[in-house]
């Protein structure tokens, strides 16, 4: 049995990681802000079924503050490794406020890192993501892709955090994995992302917003499949790069006609310009991931969406009036 620490695990990777290690054994501390980026009863639905199970402790904090994380990973570690899968995540909201990105994803990362050197913590998973490849890399996008121009604060905080980590690699031996994350989705999802707000908009009948035409594509991955390569991610490895992505993109145009498919509902579109910092497609090369983790992923986009779908209309009493923006 192994003890980690799991940040952001209240959010939505984090807590299906936290999930999967306790259910496999693991002793899991969980730590989390809390945060109203999106809408705290999502997170606190994750978090109560979290403490159903046995192996969990969770623990209020924010890796932004220095001298708190240090405190709380003083008292109760020690451990075997931290995966910091805590983030602000998404594009567009990055442009608006890129100093909370650059704060918790860059900073945030750094202040882990230093507590694996002062604690002894052998091994470091990071977070990171598809966003960091832009729109001028070749499909589908490789690890070894340039990722010097990001086009977005977000992607650029990630970016940030990864130099970070080779860094402490390099000068500390910290046994470092990033992973770069595709589309993630699936039940308790994000409000954020396109999917979750699919379904919503969908099953509650009002306009569905469409950046473009609609032919842009995304490698959507689901929380699951990202949860056990996340896990796998734990082995030993030096320092490397590694992409978890569903290595078959999907056009939102026909991902929308799934949503319609399962909620038995039409879609009523609206078309509306294409954001600059959103890229046209992502896909994911994954040879890495199964020659080095012996991960790929198992569930299809149709049963994903209509695992999606289902959580929805379960917990529809509260999960139609989350604010997905427009």
């Amino acid at each position: 049995m192994s003890r980690y620490l799991v940040t952001g695990a209240a959010g939505f990777i984090g807590w299906k990681v936290a999930e999967l290690l306790v259910g496999r054994g693991d002793e899991v501390v969980g730590i989390d802000n809390m945060n109203d980026a999106y809408d705290v009863r999502l997170k606190e639905w994750r978090l109560g079924t979290l403490r159903e199970r046995s192996g969990l402790t969770f623990e209020s904090a924010d890796i932004e503050d220095r001298g708190a994380l240090d405190a709380a990973v003083s008292r109760l570690g020690p451990f075997d490794g931290i995966l910091n899968l805590a983030a602000r995540a998404g594009v567009r909201q990055s442009v608006e406020n890129p100093w909370v990105y650059l704060s918790t994803n860059a900073t945030g990362t750094l202040n882990l890192l230093d507590c694996c050197v002062r604690y002894e913590i052998p091994k470091f998973v990071l977070a990171s993501t598809s966003s960091l490849y832009g729109r001028d890399n070749p499909r589908p996008y490789s690890e070894t892709a340039n990722t010097d121009r990001p086009l977005s604060p977000y992607a650029a905080s990630k970016k940030a955090a990864e130099a970070m980590a080779h860094t402490y690699h390099y000068l500390h031996d910290v046994d470092v994995t990033v992973l770069r994350f595709f589309t993630v989705y699936g039940p308790a999802g994000r409000p954020d992302m396109s999917l979750f707000r699919f379904v919503q908009w969908i099953r509650e009948g009002r306009p569905v917003t469409v950046y473009g035409d609609g032919r842009q594509e995304r490698d959507f991955t689901y929380v699951e499949d990202v949860a056990r390569g996340t896990i796998a991610a734990l082995r030993p490895i030096g320092y490397d790069i590694i992409n978890l992505g569903s290595d078959t993109p999907i056009v939102l145009a026909d991902a929308i006609a799934l949503v319609e498919q399962y909620t038995g509902m039409q879609a009523s579109i609206r078309n509306v310009p294409r954001h600059p910092a959103d890229v046209e497609a992502t896909w994911a090369n994954i040879e890495k991931a199964r020659l080095l983790l012996e991960w790929e992923p198992a569930t299809t986009f149709e049963q994903g969406v209509r695992r999606l779908v289902e959580w929805y209309e379960e917990n529809r009493e509260w999960t139609r009036d989350i604010v997905t923006g427009t």
